[in-house]
């Protein structure tokens, strides 16, 4: 798959359909791997950060899922483009699995969110197999914890393992448990709220103007405001210095 470098972050040149496409046909052989769910934070965090630049860079991919960066792919030549964010994927990949079969595990958020998330998952795709959900503590697990936990959702045989821990943490567990854990890992931070309906999407027009993380900042200001209006700023300070028009 075809890569648009973006302030050092390989993001995938993509689009929903062939990311499926891709994910289904070499689901095999992508055990043990992980892919990243990038946008414009996670990718300004990568300019600064040179190690958490490398496990952006070291999964199967980084998906556009910030509008910005599927922009900035189609003014450097790349016109085929387009935005997947993790809701969609996960959406998408939820309905082919219930005809496929596959199995899932969710690992991250709270024990209340997973709940919920589980409640409205088997509502609306009956047929999905969730084989196990884990909300670790919020401190650091031990080895042994780590290990045990590991093994578990490796006794699942799970598919898809869908890690909601947000950025950075969830990239940092994917690298750390890449070949350790034989599914799929997703990272995508807050994917499980919006399918346990915690928080609701921005209208299609939003998403489709690229205007979504101005109405998730203004559903939670307090703890989004510095990361969104700060970063925004850093990334188009830094595509303005690297001479990519957006």
């Amino acid at each position: 798959m075809k890569t648009c470098n973006i302030l050092g972050v390989n993001i995938s040149v993509t689009n929903m359909n062939d990311t499926v496409k891709y994910i289904e046909n070499n689901l095999e052989s992508l055990k043990g791997n992980y892919i990243c769910v990038s946008n414009v934070h996670t990718t300004v965090m990568s300019y600064e950060d040179k190690a958490y630049r490398n496990i952006q860079n070291s999964g199967v991919m980084a998906l556009p899922d910030g509008g910005p960066l599927s922009v900035v792919s189609r003014k450097k030549g790349f016109k085929e483009a387009k935005r997947v964010t993790g809701p969609d994927l996960m959406e998408e990949i939820f309905k082919i699995s219930e005809e496929k079969g596959y199995k899932h595990y969710f690992y991250g958020s709270t024990e209340e969110t997973l709940d919920e998330l589980k409640t409205k998952l088997i509502q609306k795709y009956p047929k999905l197999q969730i084989v196990g959900m884990f909300s670790p503590p919020f401190r650091k697990l031990t080895e042994w914890e780590d290990v045990e936990i590991t093994n578990k959702i490796n006794e699942t045989n799970a598919n898809f393992i869908w890690v909601g821990l947000g950025a950075p943490k969830q990239e940092i567990w994917m690298f750390n448990h890449k070949n350790k854990v034989n599914g799929l890992m997703l990272g995508v931070g807050a994917g499980f709220d919006y399918h346990a309906e915690k928080i609701k999407r921005a209208p299609k027009w939003m998403q489709n103007n690229n205007l979504e993380w101005v109405y998730r900042l203004l559903q939670d200001p307090r703890r989004l405001y510095k990361r969104y209006l700060t970063t925004n700023f850093k990334f188009l300070r830094l595509i303005y210095k690297y001479k990519v028009e957006v």
